[in-house]
């Protein structure tokens, strides 16, 4: 499905942050909507639009799959590593932006396996965020 408006989501249980990432993304003229845990996330993108309407349906926001993630590792419940195995699995086209405040080797390394666009340590400057998904801008004209 095409997006007339294409969109990044920002999935992240911190509420200062999620909001930091929105105004950022926002401010750069970037659709964003965002997410306080993996499975919300994951049940939005499901057939349901960030609203949880049925896709198709009168909703203020898109349809349909992101053209990016931003996708904290450290989160309760399912974590940003299952939610990046359940991505490559059932949505292998969408990138993700793998973002965290707890580096490890170990957790670069199970990270690594999914294929992430990009793996940014927290904090991350402004510039490298949006150069990250400025990367994945030109894949939200392909198939989703």
């Amino acid at each position: 499905m095409k997006l007339s408006h294409p969109w990044v989501a920002v999935v992240d249980d911190e509420a200062p942050v999620r909001r930091a990432l929105y105004r950022l993304l926002r401010s750069a003229g970037i659709e964003a909507h965002t997410f306080d845990n993996g499975a919300a996330f994951l049940d939005a993108i499901a057939d349901r639009g960030p609203c949880g309407e049925a896709c198709g349906e009168p909703c203020c926001k898109p349809c349909g799959k992101p053209f990016c993630v931003v996708l904290d590792l450290h989160m309760p419940g399912l974590s940003g590593l299952e939610v990046l195995a359940r991505l490559a699995r059932d949505a292998p086209a969408i990138p993700v932006i793998v973002v965290t405040g707890d580096d490890s080797a170990l957790l670069r390394q199970q990270a690594m396996r999914t294929n992430p666009l990009s793996y940014l340590n927290k904090p991350m400057s402004d510039q490298s965020l949006l150069e990250a998904v400025m990367l994945a801008a030109p894949r939200a004209d392909g198939p989703q």
